[in-house]
């Protein structure tokens, strides 16, 4: 008997492992067929890691990433292919997407000081593929109110995407305790100081509260703002470094791309090498860690509050991981979760998966709950302008307030990537002025327009995937009221 179980298990691996190298060859032989590597694909800019930003300040962060910026001018923009000299290349001198052109290149760190001494700061850190250029509206909010803004550019972003392909999450933990410390050097030991992550931006917000709660070393943070947070992800992240090990030969060198496209957006990489997915899924598992030794540690019972937005349906990171593995293991510290649902009374309603209608019903626990929830939805009557159903931390009755806000025509959701973004963004803006193409180039946001099949050098989804939100006024609000908030007892004081 112990023997045919045996011989069951040996074959059931022995297929898994036929199924495995079967997937690989079949992703490898497609990708292979697609566009052939790029210069900016091929040549890794010599960006900075762990040990040496642990031993820099900001200043000489500054300095290494203006050598990073000269490396992808002169190895990168100046050797190009004649072929690739087009219009729709961000890496074309020539090009009006090309961000060395720009009054302002928002692919690099910056700070908004206020005017006069600081209230406070708040350290800004944005998403995989990103750059600071999703961190503006925030940081203008901040500066706004007294507080110095701070949002650093993360190893292997902003430059090159090939910058991604050594990159590692320890490089960015590094980045994101030296920005703090750059914060706390600028408003000394007593101001607030707060931690705002988008993405994977979040889980490094999140990673780095938790150790500061293990290391009296790390200035502690009295509130962190977490946009679209990348608690959990997707089990092919998880996993996807195995499809990369074909390019252990030269010849197959594309397969540690997922994604291969033209890069046509200034402040964001279109191609995606594997290994970013895969840095992502450990620095989460990580964070997962983290969280499971500062509930065992009781050290979660001292968890500043947090502040999420999040959309109920998001195709990047898992909503109901920011449910189940984070808030629902925080104390009673004044911490809320506003959920975005989605647009009931939109045109293409009908065409909503069942999945996405119910999805507020899987992902929220039954209330009593320890934090404050906000539902943003569709009011009773049929029309665009939505309400907050909220309830407060431990109640069990929700209450209801009218928004001036309405879901534009169209929209019957919101996206991963709109969170951060105004809907006259100019980058990015649905709503976006006639002109605002002229500041960066290009307005992604407006793109609607209707043609042939494969006239375009982008695919449907990059056009119809919703890039601003309607909601960013309600959300720069509500980080308002988290600015004016007294301070709470878990952090005030500390270092």
């Amino acid at each position: 008997m112990m023997r045919k179980l045996l011989g069951l298990l040996a074959f059931l691996a022995l297929l898994l492992v036929g199924a495995i190298v079967l997937v690989i060859a079949i992703r490898t032989y497609d990708i292979q067929r697609g566009p052939a590597l790029s210069v900016w694909h091929t040549h890794v800019p010599h960006d900075l890691r762990a040990g040496e930003i642990a031993k820099l300040d900001w200043d000489g962060y500054l300095q290494a990433e203006q050598r990073v910026f000269d490396e992808v001018r002169a190895e990168i923009v100046e050797r190009i292919e004649p072929e690739e000299r087009v219009a729709s290349n961000r890496f074309f001198e020539g090009s009006p997407l090309y961000p060395g052109r720009f009054a302002t290149d928002w692919n690099r760190s910056f700070v908004m000081a206020p005017d006069g001494p600081p209230l406070g700061a708040v350290v800004l850190l944005h998403g995989l593929t990103d750059s600071p250029y999703s961190m503006r509206a925030f940081a203008q909010l901040y500066r706004d109110r007294g507080f110095v803004a701070i949002a650093i550019r993360l190893p292997g972003h902003g430059t090159a995407p090939s910058g991604l392909t050594k990159a590692q999450w320890e490089d960015w933990t590094q980045a994101t305790r030296l920005a703090v410390r750059e914060a706390r050097r600028r408003i000394g030991p007593a101001a607030p100081l707060h931690l705002l992550g988008y993405s994977n931006g979040g889980a490094l917000a999140t990673q780095y509260a938790l150790d500061a709660l293990a290391d009296p070393q790390l200035s502690r943070p009295d509130r962190v703002v977490l946009v679209s947070p990348m608690i959990g992800v997707t089990a092919f992240a998880r996993f996807a470094g195995i499809f990369g090990w074909p390019a252990f030969f030269p010849a197959f060198a594309s397969a540690t791309w997922l994604g291969i496209v033209t890069e046509y957006n200034p402040f964001k990489y279109n191609s995606f090498p594997i290994n970013g997915a895969r840095q992502s899924s450990l620095l989460t598992r990580e964070l997962q860690g983290a969280i499971t030794d500062a509930v065992a540690s009781g050290r979660i019972a001292r968890m500043p509050p947090i502040l999420t937005f999040q959309s109920v349906v998001d195709f990047t990171v898992s909503t109901q991981a920011i449910v189940d593995s984070l808030y629902a293991v925080l104390p009673a510290n004044g911490s809320e979760l506003v959920l975005f649902d989605v647009n009931r009374h939109a045109q293409l309603a009908p065409l909503l998966r069942a999945r996405s209608l119910d999805a507020l019903d899987r992902i929220l626990p039954a209330p009593p709950r320890n934090y404050r929830t906000a539902v943003i939805a569709n009011g009773d009557k049929p029309s665009g302008v939505v309400v907050e159903r909220g309830i407060d931390a431990g109640a069990t009755v929700p209450t209801t307030r009218p928004l001036s806000i309405e879901y534009p025509t169209g929209m019957f959701s919101l996206s991963h990537i709109a969170l951060p973004f105004a809907m006259d963004d100019p980058l990015y803006g649905i709503e976006a002025a006639p002109d605002a193409h002229k500041e960066f180039g290009i307005n992604l946001g407006s793109v609607g327009g209707r043609g042939e099949t494969g006239a375009l050098i982008v695919n449907a989804d990059a056009l119809t995937r919703a890039s601003s939100n309607p909601f960013l006024p309600y959300m720069l609000d509500r980080a308002a009221q988290a600015i004016a908030a007294p301070r709470t007892s878990a952090a005030a004081g500390r270092p």
